[in-house]
């Protein structure tokens, strides 16, 4: 089995459920590379500022670190560049859907052939727990101390709208089932996002709330209704996990 392993020191906090997304990575890639489905030599991974951006540190295949909000025009530029390589960029729910969201839209609108791998801990981690667009109604963070005002952003839902062709959501602390997402999202043809509910533990800890709230998408669900996946996505009373949508169609970087 491929050894992702770096020497790098892993700086998360103890017990971060980030832990689970790099133990997800790790075999997801480690299983495609062992069946021939992708070369470790051609994946390039990518990553923005946060706690997340720590993980190309930990992973050894060729990498980026990008600026706060960047990682997603890197990557497409990347791509066009090569379009032989695999290119998978990591991101946080601030740095996708506040600073980087005009470019996430764009790429999702164009089509572009990268996988984009967001972790949602619905709060500025890394700067200590302020509310990003994905914080509920009612967090009290550093610069929401009486509680956030605003209604969260629903970006799955966003991005299917804007023109994504795969839009999924998993849960770090479910690593096996996260795996078989993460490999989906990659040899999905197109621009493919994968958001990864990862509870803060120090500063959003949300693994209780989300103990009753998440189920996983009946098997019998189809993925290829635009409609169906909106509805699904737009649910209130539980948080669904599964591929909500998948639709293969011009790429991007072939267009070009």
């Amino acid at each position: 089995m491929l050894d992702l392993n770096t020497k790098a020191k892993n700086t998360w906090c103890p017990g971060c459920p980030n832990f689970g997304i790099l133990a997800s990575f790790k075999a997801a890639i480690a299983e495609m590379a062992e069946t021939g489905e992708l070369s470790p030599e051609k994946v390039v991974i990518g990553a923005g500022i946060g706690c997340h951006g720590k993980i190309t540190d930990y992973l050894n295949l060729n990498s980026f670190a990008g600026l706060h909000g960047r990682i997603v025009p890197l990557a497409t530029g990347i791509k066009l560049a090569n379009p032989d390589l695999k290119v998978i960029a990591f991101s946080g729910d601030g740095d996708s859907y506040a600073e980087g969201l005009d470019h996430v839209i764009h790429a999702a609108r164009r089509n572009s052939d990268i996988t984009l791998i967001v972790h949602n801990n619905q709060t500025f981690a890394l700067t200590t727990g302020q509310a990003t667009p994905t914080s509920p109604k009612g967090f009290k963070g550093k610069t929401t101390p009486f509680g956030n005002v605003e209604e969260p952003l629903n970006s799955l839902d966003l991005l299917l709208t804007a023109g994504a062709g795969f839009v999924a959501r998993g849960y770090a602390l479910e690593i096996a089932k996260t795996k078989e997402l993460i490999k989906e999202a990659v040899r999905h043809k197109g621009f493919s996002l994968l958001e990864i509910i990862q509870p803060c533990i120090t500063f959003n800890d949300t693994r209780e709330f989300y103990k009753n709230k998440i189920y996983w998408i009946d098997a019998k669900y189809q993925p290829n209704n635009f409609e169906a996946a909106c509805k699904k996505l737009r649910e209130t009373n539980k948080t669904p996990l599964g591929i909500f949508y998948r639709q293969v169609k011009p790429v991007f970087e072939e267009l070009i």
